[in-house]
């Protein structure tokens, strides 16, 4: 539950619309004016053989607006330079914002390679921007004489942000180190590359055939094969009274990346590492997660690693009481020995049942793909008073991919939602938020373009996408990622939408995950797919009452990736450090229940080695803190769409984006500091 995060050359205005003159040479659609509806890109004409020499000249232009900013001869002033940065790169981020959303939801071996081409280039190009010692010396003045310059609180933190962005990317170093820099960032470009890509491919080239009606008991009639995509994985593993074949699947999920073979990622690991390492010290820094945690609101490693240490104990004592409660489920059945990590979802189905009269066969067919999508898009009409109109219109890169166009208030358009629902071979894994392009007033409105990716299973034709509880609550997850993109109302492209601190971009989509079990959403929406019944009050009451339910499993395989992301970029040497040897006595260290592994294992935990979640997968606990807190503003007001409230959340949160400091938006919220104890009462680890 990603948010795909921008490079510095993806910080820059656009306009989709705007291309450059139409010549010959350039009958390339990624550079040619794009006379879609609203600007959107023309998928129908856009191939893989486009991008490479579409960046090509982007970067060119790109680079031609940065030398023209640093050899201005005339005296640094904040609109000939931090201005002048804001507007540079428009071509290239219209590029790079469809390639980017494409090799992650719709890829091909011709954009693999392209991507493998491409990522050491992109790096090598933003390397040249961030280091260009005239530029940093004319944004260095500005910087200095920032207080005496008149700009407005908005300006004033732009030239700030440029200014450490610059210095925290290596501006200040001598040459021979800008010089090495440079070169780590591009290497590990490439490698991150590779390491998303080997596992995209390990996981694609595994399936489990159910060949044998005894294969297939107890799971719906459609199943023929499982696939190691986690909405195929893990309904199997709560479903199948079939052991051996839990086990054999299980074990292939959590070897992805580490199965010793030409996709394996243990080498890259200790690669991406030893640069990340050298980086850090390049620029002074301790080590990369010191780096890391210097621009966030965490600050230091030391603070992050502390509200972790603060949840895992509770978090521990949590899980091994569900685990007796398993145990015992599981000799019931006449089985001896110990519960196993492939067990844990099947039993804890059975307990729920047993203690609850809930399991998810019963919650399904009143969670159905259609519906959610209406129940986010009316908590957010509720809170927000937008409006979703489906466009059928719109151009879309694959049949099944949906887009609507986006109304305030006032009924006039603020901006274009694309939904991609449905897992795919092509597509990477997971579930995550993307921009095609990004709100801005500077030099004209501009609208933004967002996209939600997930990866529910596509039904049979006919019939009826059911969803987990989990997966809506996912999908109000990234739909609020998502209205952090739509209702964005900032200036300046730098801070639009999800530009914000890493460890403060969880809170819009975590929030929007309380809507999710809200009675009122769910009497309205969730609907017996083929009967049309409200889901009746007593399930709500269930669904409520099982809340906390399991709820010390899920934080024990969240917080120890946290806690193994961090202590890996707290390490000053790596050299032949053996991976899976390292991330088991690291899991034994701190005591983890044998039950339970790793909600992300090193070798295809994408986050921290291919986006830029590294050192920083703390901070969806982190967010947890306030989304706990945030909620219990509209108990306190006894509306969960109360106006008030959620005219401040609009004010300070969503629309926000990066232009002020998160801590004081979220003080400008609440009125006041976060209470951390919220999170441990949403928990249930209060007592």
């Amino acid at each position: 539950m990603t948010v795909n995060r921008r490079v510095f050359l993806a910080a820059t205005a656009t306009t989709l619309a705007a291309a450059p003159s139409k010549t010959k040479k350039n009958m390339n659609p990624l550079l040619e004016t794009w006379k879609t509806p609203f600007g959107l890109p023309p998928f129908d004409r856009i191939k893989a053989e486009h991008f490479v020499p579409a960046y090509g000249e982007a970067m060119k232009k790109a680079l031609g607006e940065i030398d023209a900013i640093a050899s201005n001869a005339a005296a640094p002033t904040f609109s000939n330079v931090v201005e002048a940065l804001e507007k540079h790169g428009e071509l290239l981020k219209r590029v790079n914002g469809v390639f980017q959303n494409l090799t992650s939801s719709h890829t091909s071996d011709a954009l693999q390679a392209a991507e493998r081409e491409m990522s050491p280039k992109l790096a090598a190009h933003s390397s040249a921007v961030l280091l260009n010692g005239k530029l940093f010396s004319r944004l260095d003045k500005v910087f200095e004489q920032r207080k005496s310059l008149n700009l407005n609180p908005e300006q004033l933190r732009l030239v700030e942000r440029y200014h450490r962005r610059f210095v925290l990317s290596g501006a200040k170093l001598a040459p021979d180190a800008k010089k090495r820099l440079a070169e780590i960032d591009e290497q590990i470009a490439t490698k991150t590359t590779q390491f998303t890509q080997n596992v995209l491919n390990d996981t694609k080239q595994y399936t489990l055939a159910l060949d044998k009606p005894e294969d297939r008991v107890g799971l719906p009639a459609e199943i023929r094969e499982i696939s190691l995509q986690r909405s195929s994985i893990e309904p199997f593993l709560m479903q199948s009274p079939r052991r051996d074949l839990r086990e054999k699947a299980f074990r292939a999920w959590a070897k992805r990346g580490d199965n010793d073979n030409e996709f394996d990622n243990k080498a890259l690991i200790r690669q991406i590492l030893t640069l990340r390492i050298e980086k850090a010290k390049l620029l002074s820094y301790n080590t990369y997660a010191h780096y890391v945690l210097d621009d966030v609101m965490a600050k230091t490693p030391d603070a992050a690693s502390a509200l972790m240490d603060k949840v895992w104990k509770p978090a521990v004592a949590t899980a091994q009481r569900e685990a007796a409660a398993l145990t015992e489920a599981m000799r019931k059945d006449g089985i001896e020995g110990t519960l196993e990590p492939w067990d844990w979802r099947y039993y804890s189905e059975k307990v729920r049942l047993a203690q609850y009269d809930l399991n998810e066969e019963t919650i399904k067919p009143y969670f159905t793909l259609e519906k959610m999508i209406e129940a986010a898009f009316y908590s957010a009409k509720q809170l927000f008073g937008i409006d979703f109109v489906e466009r059928r219109d719109l151009p879309i890169y694959e049949p099944d991919v949906r887009s609507w166009e986006v109304k305030g208030k006032d009924g006039k358009t603020i901006g274009i939602f694309y939904g991609d629902y449905y897992a795919k071979p092509n597509k990477n894994s997971g579930a995550w938020m993307n921009a095609f392009r990004e709100q801005q007033f500077f030099g004209g409105s501009v609208l933004p373009v967002v996209i939600n990716n997930l990866n529910f299973n596509k039904p049979a034709k006919g019939e009826a996408c059911l969803l987990s509880f989990d997966d809506a609550k996912t999908l109000f997850h990234e739909f609020g990622h998502g209205l952090h993109g739509l209702l964005s109302q900032v200036n300046y492209p730098y801070f639009s939408g999800t530009s914000v601190a890493r460890d403060f971009v969880e809170l819009p989509s975590q929030l929007f995950e309380y809507w999710a079990a809200e009675k009122s959403v769910l009497s309205k929406f969730a609907k017996h797919y083929k009967t049309g019944e409200t889901i009746p009050d007593a399930l709500i009451q269930k669904i409520e009452k099982a809340r906390n339910f399991n709820q010390g499993f899920a934080m024990v395989e969240f917080l120890s990736s946290g806690i193994i992301d961090m202590k890996w970029h707290l390490l000053t040497e790596v050299k032949n450090l053996d991976i899976r040897e390292q991330e088991e006595a690291w899991l034994k260290e701190i005591g983890m229940p044998r039950e339970i592994i790793m909600r992300h294992r090193s070798p295809h935990f994408t986050h921290i080695f291919s986006n830029d979640y590294a050192a920083g997968y703390y901070s969806y606990l982190w967010a947890q803190v306030l989304d706990a807190d945030a909620f219990e503003a509209f108990k306190e007001a006894g509306n969960p769409f109360d106006p008030a409230t959620a005219a401040k959340l609009y004010k300070y949160i969503y629309s926000a984006g990066g232009a002020t400091d998160p801590m004081e938006l979220y003080k400008s919220f609440r009125g006041r500091q976060p209470d951390p104890q919220a999170l441990m009462r949403k928990l249930g680890f209060a007592n």
